[in-house]
């Protein structure tokens, strides 16, 4: 199983960037994905879950209202994002989950991660 995220680059703030998060490998459409990210010194932190079925999301506080997950098909996950700040700067991560419908915060519920993509907000 490959996570592939793409997508990421350098914007000013007040930008917006599409992530893009294409799993191969295996069928997910019974899985929940999510998104993460990690800031330079910083732990990784949870950044928007989707369940498998597209219909139910969640977001961290930072981003609600600026950040919007959705999926496609069973293998692909996006993360728009929108009037983004210096402080969304981060290598960004998708995740897939165990199987159990979660889509929330706990990074020990997600099995499968991607490489990371970098996301830089000049100020």
């Amino acid at each position: 199983v490959q996570l592939q995220a793409s997508g990421g680059g350098l914007v000013q703030a007040g930008g917006s960037l599409r992530l893009s998060c294409i799993a191969s490998g295996r069928t997910f459409s019974s899985y929940s994905m999510a998104w993460f990210r990690q800031a330079p010194g910083k732990e990784r932190e949870f950044v928007a879950g989707i369940r498998w079925s597209g219909v139910n999301t969640y977001y961290a506080d930072s981003v609600k209202g600026r950040f919007t997950i959705s999926r496609d098909n069973a293998n692909t996950v996006y993360l728009q994002m929108n009037s983004l700040k210096p402080e969304d700067t981060a290598v960004y991560y998708c995740a897939v989950e165990r199987g159990a419908s979660y889509f929330g915060p706990d990074m020990t519920r997600y099995e499968y991660w991607g490489q990371g993509t970098l996301v830089t907000v000049s100020s």
